[in-house]
């Protein structure tokens, strides 16, 4: 597995990470075992970056991944997590909390659940509309100064937020929505944090199943997961996002991979500073998208991608609207 480091400040790390949530939340009911045994072989594999969030679950994500570094080399793991959501127990989402004083009791939540001193990348969720983003990078900073964060990254925030954060401490990374059908950030948010040299972990890589080869119509139609609730997934939507799934499963299969592997391949060609995260829950499918590291797209590959799918070709946007709202991301 080969490494690389997000952005010029932050830590080293494997060239793909792992995203939990799903083991936990948004997908439907998981098996604690395989997740466990999902978890141990990306590590064996050479994963390094694991990525979660103290409201996946409702803490289960962190208490899961908690259990597994009890048999995990702690100190060669890059554990990220993201911070500040606020849920009822019913799991609906409430708003976001990014005050410093709350900040400081969720980290010591995060720490004693996963059972570690320490969080290598902490960050917010979403930008708080009622907290300056200088007061919530200040007070991870002082986390920093106290030993119990190693870095600072940031999640679905647009340019002015980014570089108001980097004035304030050395940001590793941004965590974004980033894929063949979701390429938003390629217009101001990828060039400027390429000018500060703040590094990418993009998540949604395979559009939440929707272009990994594994999703139809069918499924769509007996699920009730998050994605029945997404625009993407619905409608008119969902079948003019499918045909475009079957125009990369074809053009993966004439290149002798998966459709999966190809749309991974193709985030890992956008640069060394960018790291897809791959939201595997059980070992056939964390093998699949680990497969995709052996895919090398050529030139005439890259633009047969751009031509059958376009910048914009998906249909419907990549949250409910009440979600987008919250995202400053797409604020321009």
């Amino acid at each position: 597995m080969n490494t690389t480091q997000l952005g010029k400040t932050g830590p080293a790390v494997s060239i793909v990470g792992l995203g939990a949530m799903g083991m936990s939340d948004m997908y439907g009911p998981s098996d604690r075992a395989e997740s466990l045994a999902t978890l141990a072989a990306a590590v064996e594999a050479g994963v390094t970056l694991i990525d979660t969030g103290d409201f996946y679950g409702l803490g289960h994500n962190e208490m899961l991944i908690g259990e597994a570094l009890k048999t995990l080399p702690r100190d060669k793991l890059v554990l990220s997590v993201k911070t500040g959501a606020l849920r009822d127990p019913a799991g609906t989402f409430l708003g976001h909390d990014t005050r410093p004083a709350a900040l400081k009791n969720f980290l010591a939540y995060s720490l004693k659940r996963l059972g570690v001193d320490y969080i290598d990348v902490y960050r917010p969720a979403r930008l708080d509309p009622d907290v300056p983003i200088e007061d919530t990078i200040g007070a991870i900073g002082e986390m920093v100064q106290a030993g119990w964060v190693r870095h600072i990254g940031l999640s679905e925030v647009g340019p002015e937020t980014i570089r108001r954060a980097a004035a304030v401490h050395p940001i590793s990374d941004l965590q974004i929505e980033y894929s063949l059908i979701s390429r938003g950030i390629e217009d101001n948010i990828l060039p400027t944090v390429r000018a500060l040299g703040i590094g990418v972990t993009a998540y949604g890589v395979l559009s939440r199943g929707l272009i990994s080869g594994h999703y139809s119509r069918e499924k769509a139609n007996a699920s009730s997961d998050f994605r029945s609730r997404s625009p993407r997934f619905q409608g008119e939507n969902l079948d003019h996002n499918l045909a475009i799934a079957e125009t990369i499963g074809r053009l993966a299969a004439e290149k002798g991979v998966t459709a999966a592997q190809l749309a991974i391949a193709w985030v890992v060609s956008r640069g060394t500073d960018i790291v897809p995260l791959i939201g595997a829950r059980r070992r056939d499918r964390l093998a699949e998208a680990l497969g995709a590291l052996e895919v090398t797209l050529t030139p005439e590959d890259i633009a047969a991608l751009d031509t059958a799918v376009p910048k914009d070709a998906a249909a419907g946007s990549r949250y409910p609207e009440a979600m987008m709202a919250h995202l400053d991301s797409e604020k321009g």
